[in-house]
């Protein structure tokens, strides 16, 4: 198969909205309620726990599945899994289906980035299930578990396309939190359990 249609597969995948699908089943428009988000956090703060948990697997699927079938398949390319992890996560921060406009792609990178490189990223996992625990913020813990995973990279000694995925990745999740960062330093976030 043409490295494009992995690419394309990866992408389609990743725009997705399962979210804002759960959303929907409940009566209510992520678009149109709490953060604005079509995605997985602010489906928990919207519709419940069980909704959230449910969107948050479903949203990390729709990341790892195209990565696995790129990985499964033995394509030639060494940078073509990593390429589509980007594509996945390109997918959920830019739905065509919503004029371009998507989640920030956190639990969706997590699940790719599993299937690409799975213990640096179960470290930063990790890391960030401490942060959520302590701080009960999910953006906090997205964005350092997000900007942790270029350094894990070098201590787990990863490839250069892991690596350059990891900083792409950290990258983009300090752009899509930009506000939120603001708010945490501003101790304005919105915390888990408050709406």
């Amino acid at each position: 198969m043409n490295a494009a249609v992995y690419i394309l597969l990866g992408f389609l995948s990743g725009s997705i909205p399962f979210s804002w699908l759960l959303g929907k089943l409940k009566g209510v428009d992520l678009r149109e309620h709490g953060s604005g988000n079509p995605g997985a956090t602010n489906l928990l703060r919207t519709s419940g726990t069980a909704m959230g948990v449910l969107g948050l697997v479903l949203d990390a699927a729709k990341g790892a599945a195209p990565v696995y079938f790129a990985v499964s398949a033995g394509v030639q390319s060494a940078w073509l899994p990593s390429a589509v992890v980007i594509a996945a996560v390109c997918g959920h921060v830019f739905m065509p289906w919503f004029g371009f406009k998507g989640g920030k792609g956190v639990a969706t990178a997590l699940g790719a980035l599993l299937v690409l490189s799975t213990y640096p990223v179960l470290v930063a996992l990790g890391l960030f299930i401490l942060l959520l625990a302590c701080f009960k913020m999910v953006s906090l813990g997205s964005v350092v578990a997000g900007i942790s995973l270029p350094i894990l990279g070098i201590l787990f000694k990863e490839s250069m396309y892991p690596e350059i995925v990891f900083s792409i990745i950290a990258m983009a999740i300090l752009v899509t939190h930009r506000s939120n960062i603001s708010r945490i330093l501003n101790r304005t976030e919105r915390k888990i359990g408050k709406k």
